[in-house]
């Protein structure tokens, strides 16, 4: 079990320091090309999440670190942590970008400590996903059909926010629960 959780511990470090390496611009340009172009053009503000790494044997965990940004200028930064309890095995990386509708959504993201439930909900905009991934995890396997392969399978707020996420790689399967939580720090 010790093995295992330094592989983890090195897969996101790994993921982190890639990520760390894309520009947010990027990011928003392949989610607008891949669907989410409305989001893009009309959020009052959004969290880019270039990479998060997850990965699990029984218990598993993800992690990654990103920007916000409040009406196009960057306002702090933020990490992303889970922990996920089930059946699972695999691991993967994957890009998130959380879109808030207005300044009430963007100052309830940035409060604190802010967690997305067991049941929220992401849309894949890569054909290899799942329509729908649930943020403590899904049933089936997840495999990235590249970037630019999308689908949109809803479209739409949720309590002033919006996720969607694109697979960069790995394979995963699982049916477990765990939530996302989020920690923001301001510039």
């Amino acid at each position: 079990m010790k093995i295992l959780r330094w592989i983890l511990i090195g897969f996101f470090a790994l993921t982190a320091q890639i990520g760390a390496a894309n520009e947010h611009s990027h990011i928003l340009e392949t989610f607008g090309k891949a669907g989410a172009s409305a989001f893009v053009d009309d959020a009052y503000g959004y969290a880019v999440f270039p990479t998060i790494g997850k990965g699990g044997f029984g218990i598993g965990g993800a992690f990654g670190e990103g920007q916000v940004f409040e009406q196009g200028k960057l306002i702090g930064k933020t990490k992303v942590k889970q922990i996920t309890i089930g059946f699972q095995i695999g691991g993967q990386a994957y890009s998130q970008v959380i879109f808030f509708q207005d300044k009430r959504a963007l100052d309830e993201f940035t409060s604190g400590s802010f967690e997305f439930g067991a049941q929220a909900t992401a849309v894949a905009l890569t054909s290899g996903v799942s329509a729908e991934v649930n943020t403590g995890g899904g049933s089936g396997a997840s495999v990235s059909g590249g970037q630019n392969d999308a689908g949109i399978a809803s479209s739409g707020y949720h309590k002033g926010m919006a996720v969607f996420t694109i697979a960069k790689g790995g394979l995963m399967y699982e049916a477990s629960i765990g939530g996302q939580q989020f920690t923001f720090k301001p510039l």
